[in-house]
């Protein structure tokens, strides 16, 4: 049965009192399919990178799905700075988006989304997550923070985290992230404390990895790698993609991807 489908602004508070803006897109469709939360990479804010997770939301919606959407602290509207973003801040704010759409959709299977380094605290909030996680889908994941950052491979890595940027971390206390990013000190030590591959390997939650074969910033051969090492994994490759899916035409084929698949995962348990 279909109504009215509604989109709402709302302020989510991370359980360190950090303020964070938020969207709720409610489904028209009685019985919903289920709920999905929305996990942007770093840098972005709710919307990912312009209006991808907007049209993904639109998406699923109309599929059935309840969707929450936000913005880790230190980027877009919510509250914090850049230099004071942390991968244990982004848990929390996590944490707090999950609980609110338990709240909001109790008896509905809640699945993930999340993008670039949004998989990063996604992945290492599976310990906690996975008993009450339905489903999990990563775009071109981050899930190895010594290779995208420390010990950069790839043109955009080498290019913001080089030996040169890595001097001015010292010198400032934050280096820049395509230009106008202040990523700090805190988060830089961090990445080598962290193994969200390691997590993500750890758990048993059906997953599904859409990469780009031609990504510049995020390893696509250790995401593929790591689908061909789960069990219940499935990995979907964006042909000649860059990172973050670089043309409308494949954004729509990753945005559909994920829906086909979300739809036919939750509908065998209706």
């Amino acid at each position: 049965m279909r109504g009215t489908e509604e989109v709402q602004r709302i302020e989510l508070t991370s359980v360190d009192g950090v303020r964070l803006e938020a969207v709720v897109d409610r489904t028209a469709v009685t019985p919903a399919l289920g709920s999905v939360l929305l996990v942007h990479g770093i840098t972005v804010d709710l919307d990912e990178g312009g209006q991808m997770f907007v049209r993904l939301a639109q998406r699923l919606t109309s599929a059935g799905f309840n969707v929450l959407r936000f913005s880790f602290r230190g980027h877009g509207a919510s509250g914090g700075t850049q230099e004071g973003v942390t991968i244990a801040g982004e848990c929390l704010d996590l944490q707090a988006a999950v609980n609110y759409a338990r709240e909001q959709f109790p008896r509905q299977a809640l699945s993930i989304v999340a993008a670039s380094f949004g998989a990063v605290s996604t992945a290492l909030s599976l310990p906690w997550l996975a008993a009450g996680l339905h489903r999990l889908v990563l775009w071109n994941p981050v899930l190895d923070l010594r290779h995208t950052f420390l010990e950069p491979q790839l043109a955009w890595g080498v290019e913001n985290f080089g030996p040169e940027q890595q001097n001015g971390l010292q010198d400032k206390g934050f280096l820049l992230v395509d230009g106008d990013f202040r990523l700090g000190r805190v988060l830089f030590g961090e990445f080598a404390r962290y193994s969200p591959r390691g997590e993500f390997l750890a758990s048993v939650i059906p997953a599904l990895i859409v990469h780009g074969d031609r990504d510049s910033a995020v390893s696509y051969e250790i995401a593929a790698e790591t689908a061909r090492t789960r069990q219940a994994t499935t990995l979907h490759t964006v042909v000649g993609s860059d990172h973050g899916f670089d043309s409308r035409e494949r954004e729509d084929e990753a945005i559909g991807t994920t829906v086909d698949w979300l739809a036919e995962q939750c509908a065998v348990i209706h």
